[in-house]
């Protein structure tokens, strides 16, 4: 099971100041794990996670959220992570 410190982060493409990972699972969902000044949470050290689809586009259809979810700590985000490698 994939946890928070499977992550590898890299500099976001967009802004420059924040971090961005992306994972894929075996069931073909992933997740997108950002933190920045401009992400839910970012100003204060949090992250937001997006599912993603088998063509790594976000998702919004799944049990785990219909939305991005924000304001995450390294814990909140392995429970996700864990719950979409369930689905």
């Amino acid at each position: 099971m994939k946890t928070f410190n499977d992550l590898e982060f890299k500099p976001h493409p967009m802004n420059g100041s924040g971090v961005v990972s992306r994972i894929k699972f075996d069931n073909g969902f992933g997740a997108s794990v950002v933190k920045g000044p401009h992400t839910y949470g970012g100003k204060e050290g949090l992250y937001e996670l997006a599912v993603t689809d088998a063509e790594d586009r976000l998702t919004y259809t799944t049990p785990v959220t219909s939305d991005v979810e924000g304001y995450l700590t390294e814990e909140d985000v392995t429970k996700l992570l864990e719950q979409i490698q369930n689905l």
